[in-house]
């Protein structure tokens, strides 16, 4: 039930109680948007049309009162097989569970609580509608201490001829009254009795009447005095006591005569001028239905010989019988010895069959035995053996205590019987089984805090370690009883594997690598590639990568994330490449020198073209790029000494000079310092922006 939605409005959020006829869930509203309770008939009786007539009625006994210590019904439905009841939610504790855990309540609070009840009962007495089943867990207390009474299940109207169903009584036995407990009508004084008996049970922590069976509980409603409230616990003022005797009289006559009345005497019960008044007393009332000893009759009942018979006279036929008895009879011996002839003729003939038929009815008697505690099929084998049989079909019943299979009780045992006999067996079904719920996809705390609302106690749960998946951390990702399966709330183990995420890497670095390694790296780190733009750049050489977007370097990243590149398309449109031919010799003839070119242009500055030792003259080709309205240059040492430098701006290569040469010969030119950037201007006859020349002139 858990997660469906009745009437495509309430949503089941937890299962928060339940009785023999229904189970009670927690429920949103979402049309109101507020919590309440909905009450649902038991899949084993929706085909049962008895209980789903009680289940009825209990809505409309409870929708036809409207007071603060009555619970609510908001609405009644049917969805398929399913019958629920719509209710105000009480965020609290039954009275049940209180007295478990408290009990004995001081007398001040017992009484406060009785009071509650006792108006909600005066309530539904003015409406004509008797409760009949008052007990502790039909007593809801909210946090703020408000008194609710609901499950108005087997409540009926006044005018109702009987409580009895085929032979049984609807009710909870340990606060029956007695007329209750004989199946008559019962009147509103019957729920004053059980409301006596609940004080009772608050005050001393105990029931007024405990038995072997529901039937010998009811034998001591009728038949048996209780051990008076006071004895139980001396705590308990007098005059509260009085409240409890006059309550649970077994005589209707000598209770109150309204649940009115009882809440008066409870609303004055601890005044300090009637705490210590005397004990109530009252007058012996001859009830005729009163269970009690009564001698046997004796002697003979029949008429005496003095007493006349009367019979008709028929005065037409008088003169005819008088001539019938005026004449003689006649004397036969013949006819009466017939009659007595044949009369023993069949007589004999009784007899003889008589015998005959014991003969062979004359059945061996056999020991039953004991297979209480045996499986079935022990039992059944046991049963077989001994000569009787099993009647069909077999009773089974749930039973926390009693393993599945085996035997609970049986009709007949320590005993003999014929022969043949049958034996009724009663065997356990185990536990009442619940039904799984699906937790995959939940947080782990929410199916923790489901499973707690169900019974279940942590130590039944166990978390493996966490594995990595598409899910958000500790999301259940598998669970064991499998949803779906029924399983035992005193025994099962759950076990969750719960998600941390998906699995992270450092985020490799891909700028400055080709494409394809770019692309091979995010195939190998289970990345995905959504665009790849391409832009002109003076720094990266084409279809190199020259940005990542947004996942950058390092970054902590997991399978399936998404990326995009920006990659260089080469050199802009209207960039200009022009070729400087560098022809060196050593410093010295058949000596080595080293030789280290280095260029600027739209690239950077003093970029290192070409490092190496020579032994002879060589020629090297240095291409540079050139932007519009800027020049590149090319810078020569030898031995680590400045030799030449050369330049050329963008013009010179529009103009159609795509190469230049430098020649630097050996010895015969003196090395000199490296020029200024001015001299360098000087020197080929363009002007050179004051900003330009601070930044490139060097020592």
């Amino acid at each position: 039930m858990i997660g469906q939605d009745l009437g495509g409005r309430y949503e089941i959020l937890t299962r928060i109680g339940g009785g023999g006829m229904a189970l009670v869930y927690k429920a949103h509203d979402v049309l109101l948007n507020r919590k309440v309770a909905v009450k649902v008939l038991r899949q084993q009786f929706v085909h049962d049309e008895e209980f789903i007539r009680r289940f009825r009625r209990e809505a409309q006994s409870a929708a036809a009162l409207s007071h603060p210590n009555v619970v609510s019904i908001y609405d009644v439905g049917q969805e398929e097989d399913t019958h629920y009841i719509v209710m105000e939610y009480i965020e609290g504790h039954n009275l049940n569970e209180i007295i478990q855990e408290r009990a004995p309540l001081q007398p001040d609070e017992a009484v406060r609580i009785a009071m509650q009840i006792a108006d909600a009962l005066d309530h539904a007495h003015q409406n004509h509608i008797i409760h009949r089943d008052i007990k502790p867990h039909n007593i809801l207390i909210g946090k703020n201490g408000r008194v609710k009474v609901t499950d108005f299940g087997i409540a009926r109207a006044v005018t109702s001829s009987t409580i009895t169903q085929t032979g049984s009584v609807i009710g909870s036995v340990h606060y029956f009254s007695p007329e209750h407990a004989k199946g008559i009508n019962t009147g509103e004084k019957s729920d004053l009795y059980s409301l006596g008996i609940v004080l009772y049970q608050m005050l001393t922590a105990k029931l007024p009447f405990l038995g072997e069976s529901p039937i010998s509980v009811a034998l001591k409603h009728l038949q048996e005095n209780f051990e008076e409230p006071r004895i139980v616990n001396p705590h308990i003022p007098q005059s509260v006591e009085n409240v409890i005797l006059k309550a649970m009289r077994k005589n209707p006559s000598e209770r109150y005569n309204s649940a009115h009345e009882m809440l008066l005497d409870l609303d004055t019960c601890l005044r300090p001028d009637r705490l210590k008044e005397p004990k109530i007393t009252f007058a012996h009332v001859n009830d005729l239905e009163e269970t009690r000893v009564m001698p046997a009759i004796r002697g003979d009942i029949r008429p005496t010989e003095t007493q006349e018979i009367a019979r008709p006279v028929n005065s037409a036929n008088d003169e005819q019988q008088k001539e019938v008895e005026l004449q003689p009879k006649s004397k036969s011996w013949k006819k009466p010895l017939t009659v007595v002839g044949v009369t023993l003729l069949i007589l004999g003939l009784i007899i003889f069959g008589f015998i005959k038929l014991l003969g062979v009815l004359d059945v061996a008697e056999v020991n039953v035995p004991s297979v209480v505690g045996k499986t079935e099929i022990e039992a059944r084998q046991m049963i077989e053996a001994a000569g009787l049989m099993i009647e069909d079909p077999i009773l089974r019943e749930h039973n926390k205590e009693i393993p599945k299979d085996q035997v609970l009780s049986q009709s007949k045992m320590n005993m003999r019987v014929k022969e043949g006999s049958l034996i009724q067996l009663t065997v356990s079904d185990g536990p009442e089984l619940e039904d799984i719920g699906n937790y995959v996809g939940k947080s782990l705390q929410t199916a923790i805090d489901e499973l707690g609302a169900l019974g279940i106690t942590e130590d039944q749960i166990v978390v493996d370690d966490p594995v990595f998946s598409e899910e958000a951390p500790d999301t259940i990702i598998q669970q064991s009883p499998m949803p779906g399966e029924q399983y035992n709330p005193e025994s099962v183990e759950f076990k969750f594997v719960v998600s941390k995420g998906r699995e992270t890497v450092p985020m490799p670095d891909l700028v400055n690598k080709p494409l394809d390694v770019a692309k091979d790296l995010i195939k190998a780190y289970g990345l995905t590639l959504t665009d790849v733009l391409y832009e002109p750049s003076y720094l990266h050489e084409k279809d190199v990568v020259i940005s990542q977007d947004p996942l950058k370097p390092n970054d902590k990243v997991s399978k399936g994330d998404k990326l995009s590149l920006l990659v260089s398309s080469g050199p802009p449109a209207d960039a200009k490449e022009h070729k400087f031919n560098i022809t060196i010799s050593p410093a010295e003839a058949g000596k080595t020198s080293e030789v280290r070119i280095e260029y600027s242009d739209a690239r950077g500055e003093n970029i290192v073209s070409e490092k190496r030792k020579i032994k002879d003259m060589q020629t090297f080709t240095v291409t540079v790029l050139v932007a519009p309205d800027t020049e590149a240059r090319v810078t020569v040492f030898r031995d680590n000494q400045f030799i030449d430098i050369k330049t050329i701006t963008y013009n010179e290569i529009v103009n159609g000079t795509n190469t230049s040469d430098l020649t630097i010969p050996g010895n015969e030119v003196k090395e000199t310092e490296v020029p200024t950037q001015t001299e360098v201007t000087q020197n080929n006859d363009e002007p050179i922006q004051e900003e330009q020349q601070q930044e490139q002139q060097q020592p």
